[in-house]
């Protein structure tokens, strides 16, 4: 595997506007690309930093979602994704490596293919793949 590329790092909000705001603020960052996800219960604000992308992930409902079953309900620093060139062979890789996808991946993402492992097999860090659009 080349040198990985850290696609993003995943911050849960409880306001998604008022934290894009703040970052907007303190770091003159431009605008959000806001997506929602319903079947996951997700509303996602993509922002663009010089050298990493920061994704305030905020619930849909009270009620837990994939979303919130995958990445818990704490605010706060969240995950940490990798881009991928190609999401199947990515799999295969970890997966020999002695990582366990998570439940209900890979799917469509915010921003494309996504899947996340199970903490107990990362030394519980919460890490996510993706293959862009």
């Amino acid at each position: 595997m080349n040198r990985p590329r850290v696609n993003h790092i995943g911050i849960i909000v409880e306001d998604l506007e008022e934290s894009i705001d703040l970052f907007r603020k303190l770091f003159n960052i431009g605008a959000a690309e806001i997506k929602e996800i319903p079947d996951a219960g997700l509303r996602v604000g993509h922002m663009h930093a010089g050298n990493i992308d920061i994704e305030c992930i905020e619930y849909l409902h009270e009620k837990p979602g994939l979303g919130e079953r995958v990445m818990g309900r704490k605010s706060g620093l969240n995950h940490i994704s990798f881009e991928v060139k190609e999401m199947t062979n990515a799999l295969e890789e970890f997966q020999h490596k002695g990582l366990k996808v998570m439940e209900g991946f890979p799917r469509q993402g915010s921003h494309g293919q996504v899947a996340f492992f199970d903490p107990a097999t990362t030394g519980n860090i919460l890490l996510e793949i993706c293959e862009n659009d």
